[in-house]
C-alpha cells in the first residue's frame, strides 16, 4: 500500500500551531476526522495517548509516528504535520520533535496497521527524506516528496 493512497493532501498541516503534546494530537486528528459523525477530540486524543503510556511514539531523530485504532473510522489513513521550532514528545533521544505522522486505524485493521508502521519509519530512517519535508515549501511539495519516496519503499 502506498502512502499517498491514504494521505490526502488536506491532511497535511504545513505547520503545526500545536506546542504540547497533547495539542498536536488534537489537531492532526482534527485534521482527518473534524466535521465526522461521532468525533470528540477529548476521546480521540485520550486513545492516542493510552497508546503513549505504552512507550512514547516519538522514535527518534525529530519524528513520532502517533497512532491507535478507532471504532469511529472504517479505513486506515494518515495525517501528517511539521513544528519548524519542534514538540517535546518524550521521544527516545530526548530531542524535540519536528515530523508528525498520525496513523488512525479501524478496530480491525490490525495488519495493514503494522505494514504503514513499518513502512513509515523505514522511509524516515533516510535523513535526506526528513530534510526535504522539513524544507518543502507547501502541501503539494510535501506530497511530491513523500509520493517520490513512497516509490522506492
Amino acid at each position: 500500500m502506498k502512502i499517498a493512497e491514504i494521505l490526502k493532501k488536506d491532511f497535511i498541516i504545513e505547520q503545526l500551531s500545536s506546542r504540547t503534546k497533547r495539542d498536536v494530537l488534537e489537531e492532526l486528528a482534527a485534521v482527518i476526522l473534524g466535521g465526522r459523525p461521532g468525533y470528540h477530540a477529548e476521546e480521540t486524543v485520550n486513545v492516542l495517548l493510552g497508546r503513549e503510556k505504552l512507550g512514547s511514539t516519538g522514535i527518534g531523530d525529530g519524528i513520532a509516528i502517533p497512532h491507535g485504532k478507532l471504532t469511529i473510522i472504517d479505513e486506515l489513513t494518515i495525517s501528517f504535520g511539521i513544528s519548524q521550532e519542534g514538540i517535546d514528545f518524550n521521544a527516545m533521544d530526548g530531542r524535540p520533535v519536528h515530523l508528525f505522522f498520525l496513523l488512525l486505524a479501524p478496530e480491525n485493521a490490525a495488519g495493514q496497521h503494522l505494514k504503514m508502521l513499518a513502512k513509515l519509519s523505514k522511509m524516515l530512517k533516510d535523513a535526506a527524506f526528513r530534510n526535504d519535508l522539513l524544507t518543502a515549501r507547501s502541501r503539494d511539495e510535501i506530497m511530491q516528496v513523500i509520493i517520490n519516496k513512497d516509490e522506492f519503499c
